[in-house]
């Protein structure tokens, strides 16, 4: 009898097709819970209600370094994404460069933020910008009462503000905080009639040189599985690792397909051009050997931040199973 699975991530067309059963993980019947990222990690890191569930990388990795973790992870990336973009400043804080954020207020969605860690980490490691002499304030980007979802331990010397009674859009508006770190869009970028703008407002070439510069390609959110599930059947990892990469070698296929549009987009066809110059012929990579520079530089960043209880290595965030396999 096959094992019967809950899975719950976002609509991800490199998910689609084990999604929707036209890649089948063998000796698995898989029932697929499509939410909202923000609802999938609350309900899965304070209630585990389902067996695999997208994650954000940094709640994960504070959940894996808990003393009798009860979660793995699967070397399989939901989303991957480069945060210059992730900068916001009012303008009246007269911010133009990283190194103008030193000693400034910046608000943050929540401390394990992914995107926030890894901008806090390039601050501190290439930007030259302590994060001990910056006032953090935390809320919700764009509504009030935002928590956070996982335990950490802020380093020596951080300021740290938690704020429930506004949000990270009404605080960069009114000039209390004079700068942000957000994967989502602060309301106040749109409606603040110019006063919060982006501190790289044309971030492309800048993420392109940090990654030709590091070849890290950040990773926001993976796979994780509840640890009960992985040590009563060990071989569903390795499967469930194979079905997700099919499925999202068919997505990059029909991405690949420029003789129609498949895409939405105008001028997808010259933008998947692009990603063989730069990435090669897997611009989304799984697995471990092919993203260890990235998997490290977030094991560093997230420790030198109090996420996780101690430094762990890319080994160290995935099952043997999974690694050994992987590696082949």
């Amino acid at each position: 009898m096959p094992v019967k699975l809950t899975i719950a991530t976002t609509d991800y067309d490199h998910f689609r097709d084990f999604r929707l059963g036209l890649v089948r993980a063998e000796g698995i019947d898989a029932t697929w819970l499509t939410l909202g990222h923000h609802e999938i990690f609350s309900r899965f890191t304070f209630n585990r209600e389902w067996d695999v569930s997208e994650l954000s990388f940094a709640k994960f990795s504070a959940q894996v370094t808990r003393q009798d973790s009860d979660v793995i992870g699967l070397p399989v990336y939901a989303s991957r994404l480069f945060r210059f973009a992730s900068f916001y400043v009012n303008k009246k804080a007269g911010i133009k460069s990283a190194a103008d954020l030193k000693g400034k207020r910046i608000g943050v969605p929540e401390w394990a933020h992914t995107a926030a860690v890894w901008m806090r980490g390039w601050l501190m490691h290439e930007g030259g910008v302590p994060l001990a002499g910056i006032e953090w304030v935390q809320a919700g980007t764009n509504e009030a009462g935002r928590e956070e979802k996982v335990e950490f331990s802020l380093p020596k010397g951080i300021l740290y503000q938690q704020r429930r009674d506004t949000s990270i859009s009404a605080l960069l508006l009114s000039g209390e905080i004079d700068a942000a770190i957000s994967a989502r869009v602060p309301e106040a970028y749109y409606k603040g009639k110019g006063k919060v703008v982006r501190l790289y407002p044309n971030y492309r070439p800048e993420e392109m040189r940090y990654f030709a510069a590091t070849g890290i390609f950040p990773i926001m959110h993976i796979i994780a599985m509840r640890r009960a599930v992985f040590e009563r059947y060990p071989w569903v990892a390795m499967n469930m690792f194979k079905a997700f990469d099919k499925a999202k070698a068919r997505s990059l296929e029909r991405i690949r397909d420029l003789t129609a549009s498949r895409i939405p987009v105008p001028w997808s066809a010259s933008i998947v051009a692009e990603w063989g110059a730069s990435f090669g012929a897997d611009p989304f990579p799984y697995g471990l050997e092919a993203n260890r520079k990235t998997l490290d530089a977030f094991c560093r960043f997230a420790h030198a931040q109090g996420l996780t209880a101690q430094r762990l290595t890319p080994d160290e965030l995935f099952p043997e199973e999974v690694r050994a396999s992987v590696r082949v």
